[in-house]
């Protein structure tokens, strides 16, 4: 098929702060996602796509795979031993064990509900939609990083005739599961070694994890059948304000400049939603399309989708404060935990100041 010149969907206008909204407002979440959430099941028929936190969703022509071939595992994939689940505490949190060090998030309880409710907010985000490519009915898919499992779990009961794989480098997904759903331990960074290839390979939310994303990428198209998609749903971790209310004497740029700046010097590329549209090109991929979200901080936003958008991300920024600021600023910038947690008192209060119009791109 002839490669087809990418589109770029943003939106046209800035976002409109809501002027009802004060510093003192208290607010919830949904007690049932589905409150935040479109009531119909019925989407718009979805387009070939790469996002600006950045999802990316692509149309894949590659050599073929050997698509009757069983699950197997990678020579780096390891066995649920006592090893992997003998996990490092720093802090007072628990981090990962295989490959340790090279992740910077941590895996205890207080995480894991951190990234199932990012998992909502996605979902929300896009429209009550796990992915946007118009997969069909693929035999075989693959979840890069699949965290918690959540992910690859609700694809389990809407596909239950697909066998889904979903790979991390932590043994935290639950073990009831949909029959067709499973789990390995590995390292997505080392060199897949599948005897298959899959129909859908899916990847999100790796931003400041990966060392080097156009191996990954590369990786991604190599493992994808043809006619396949990938999609990449993923960040760019800068926070700002289009209007200027963000300003450099603000905590929240302060601790934003140095995480950003540690993952950098960490070798950990804090933005690469912006960037997924030039990687896949120059991976093989074609029709690649490319759709910017943004997300706020807090419910400021006028629009209704955008105002509840803020309130998950608020949510899940203040309980995931902690875990993605210990280790960056006590191991790589030298700081003391007693440091960052006077420095996180502060963020805090920024992104709970209505007036302080901060926001993410997704």
């Amino acid at each position: 098929m002839a490669n087809v010149p990418a589109t770029t969907r943003d939106a046209a206008q800035n976002i409109e702060a809501d002027p009802d909204v004060s510093t003192n407002t208290k607010w919830r979440l949904p007690t049932d996602v589905t409150d935040a959430c479109p009531s119909s099941t019925t989407h718009p028929t979805p387009v070939l796509g790469m996002m600006c936190m950045c999802l990316c969703t692509i149309g894949v022509f590659s050599a073929p795979g050997e698509l009757n071939q069983p699950f197997n595992r990678s020579r780096y994939t390891a066995s649920l031993t006592s090893s992997i689940e003998r996990y490092p505490i720093e802090n007072g949190r628990r981090y990962h064990a295989f490959k340790d060090g090279s992740y910077i998030m941590p895996n205890d309880e207080s995480e894991l509900d951190r990234l199932d409710l990012s998992h909502q907010m996605f979902k929300i985000t896009m429209g009550d939609r796990l992915y946007l490519a118009p997969i069909g009915k693929p035999a075989r898919i693959l979840d890069v990083g699949t965290g918690t499992g959540i992910w690859a779990i609700e694809m389990g009961d809407d596909f239950p005739d697909s066998e889904i794989l979903g790979t991390d480098l932590s043994p935290t997904q639950p073990t009831w599961v949909p029959a067709n759903v499973k789990f390995e331990v590995d390292d997505a960074e080392e060199n897949w070694t599948f005897r298959h290839k899959f129909d859908f390979v899916h990847c999100r939310y790796l931003a400041a994890a990966i060392s080097d994303w156009k191996k990954l990428v590369r990786q991604c198209f190599e493992a994808t059948e043809p006619g396949g998609y990938t999609e990449f749903q993923d960040y760019s971790l800068r926070v700002y304000s289009e209007d200027g209310s963000l300003t450099p004497e603000h905590a929240v740029r302060k601790w934003n400049d140095l995480g950003c700046g540690a993952c950098d010097s960490f070798g950990k590329d804090p933005e690469p939603g912006p960037k997924f549209e030039e990687w896949m090109k120059d991976a093989g991929f074609v029709d690649v399309y490319h759709e910017r979200f943004r997300l706020p901080i807090g419910p400021w936003p006028k629009d209704k989708h955008l105002k509840t958008v803020g309130a998950w991300n608020l949510v899940t920024l203040e309980e995931g404060l902690e875990g993605m600021t210990l280790r960056l600023l006590t191991q790589v910038l030298g700081w003391k935990a007693e440091e960052v947690k006077v420095l996180l008192a502060n963020v805090r209060k920024d992104f709970r100041d209505s007036k302080i119009h901060a926001q993410l791109d997704l």
